[in-house]
């Protein structure tokens, strides 16, 4: 893993920068070509955005670390393939004074999603696969799966034959029945834990019944996690393994996999949850925690990363599947990932209540109508979010990849990503 860029904070005026390292003002200064880890640095306005509203970006930022909301932070903005904007603020740890590095890990948690719905799509375009394969012919456990009577109240007594196979699109787009790993029947009957073998869950899976018939409703669960033994199925390779040769390698990303070796343990950000009195307090999510190498590599939720490395990854989608000459996908495989395609039949979707405008696709949250959301996006964004407080953007329209990772539980942190996302594009000055 690569090691701290120095942070500089960002200079007021007409041609102020945010967030260069010395060394890319020094080839800025004489006209070279200035790069973090790969992506080229420039200053905000020479890509249409304002140094000034950027530097309000960070100082909000700041006062959520101040108010306690989160103990810190690290925000990036790409736009054009250039990096324009990159902040660390807070402690990485409190208790131990540590400072939040730029080069900080944070555990990725639901956006582990899009990078194993890439790994499978680079299998379906070798021919592995088509999206309408049932997977119970690569996983034959899920041939004699059950529903629940009464999805909203599911007992493994109470159960009806399935209609309809689970096929490896309704993986990709969380319309196979299946739940949510925290879901109350799926703890009772232990199907995920991370002490046990993507195997073993996937035989808990397939035995305990599904919440509905496939392609009849979008449930978000752990639908992404059997993709990622398909993955291992379908190439005979394990996930890990097949995402470091195929994607991670391929775009240089060096800060991500499964666990943090313990070379690099200090770059992991602790996870807070605040007190009942307001005080960030650490809070163990798992109870294998990500500095070792767990039993369960799970697709769905298992990832850490950096932010550079998420803004290499987010950058490639946005070139169209190709990064500083690496083409990891073809531009018409990205197409087909980044359009919503659930039915109109089963839209709106959400959780709880369901959030109008929102599509999805294969790997990500789709913005449908720009104009049912309450903060800045456009249509045909595609974005998704993790549940310690990480989020991205990918946004075609504007060219633009904006990233925020903080690290607590819950993820929302009093507003922080989607006021980190607004004033960023309050920033535009130009639009594309």
């Amino acid at each position: 893993m690569r090691n701290s860029i120095p942070r500089r904070r960002a200079v007021t005026g007409a041609h102020s920068s945010v967030l260069l390292t010395p060394l890319a003002l020094t080839l800025l200064a004489f006209g070279g070509p200035a790069s973090a880890q790969g992506l080229p640095a420039a200053i905000p306005e020479s890509v249409g955005l304002s140094s000034a509203q950027l530097d309000r970006v960070t100082d909000a930022l700041q006062a959520h670390i101040d108010a306690g909301h989160i103990a810190g932070v690290v925000g990036a903005v790409v736009r054009d393939g250039r990096l324009v904007y990159m902040e660390a603020l807070g402690q990485a740890d409190i208790e131990a004074a540590r400072p939040m590095p730029e080069d900080a890990i944070f555990r990725l948690y639901s956006m582990t999603r899009s990078m194993t719905s890439l790994a499978a799509m680079i299998l379906w375009e070798e021919g592995a696969f088509q999206l309408d394969d049932p997977v119970s012919r690569y996983l034959p456990q899920f041939a004699r799966q059950r529903v629940f009577t009464d999805a909203s109240s599911p007992d493994m007594d109470r159960t009806r034959s399935r209609n309809g196979d689970i096929t490896v699109e309704h993986l990709l787009l969380h319309t196979s029945g299946m739940g949510s790993r925290s879901s109350r029947i799926y703890r009772a009957e232990a199907v995920r834990l991370r002490s046990i073998s993507v195997e073993q869950m996937v035989d808990n899976a397939a035995r305990t019944p599904l919440f509905e018939d496939p392609g009849t409703n979008w449930r978000y669960g752990i639908s992404t996690t059997i993709l990622g033994r398909l993955v291992e199925v379908w190439s005979g390779a394990p996930l890990e393994d097949f995402l470091q040769e195929r994607v991670f390698e391929p775009l240089g990303m060096t800060d991500t996999g499964f666990w943090v070796e313990p070379e690099d343990a200090e770059r992991l950000a602790t996870v807070y949850r605040p007190s009942p009195e307001g005080e960030l307090r650490p809070y163990q999510i798992e109870e294998i925690p990500f500095t070792e190498r767990p039993v369960l590599i799970e697709g769905g939720v298992g990832l850490v990363s950096s932010t550079m490395d998420f803004l290499r990854f987010s950058q490639m989608f946005l070139n169209g599947g190709e990064l500083d000459g690496n083409r990891v996908l073809e531009p018409e495989t990205v197409a087909m990932m980044t359009v919503n395609r659930i039915p109109d039949a089963l839209l709106p979707i959400g959780f709880g209540r369901p959030t109008l405008g929102q599509g999805w696709g294969l790997g990500f949250s789709i913005v449908m109508d720009a104009s049912q959301y309450a903060y800045p996006v456009n249509d045909g964004d595609f974005w998704w979010d993790g549940s310690a407080g990480t989020r991205f953007w990918i946004d075609p329209t504007e060219n633009m990849v904006t990233i925020v990772m903080a690290q607590v539980s819950p993820a929302g942190g009093r507003g922080f990503r989607e006021e980190f996302k607004t004033g960023v594009y309050e920033a535009i000055i130009e639009n594309r």
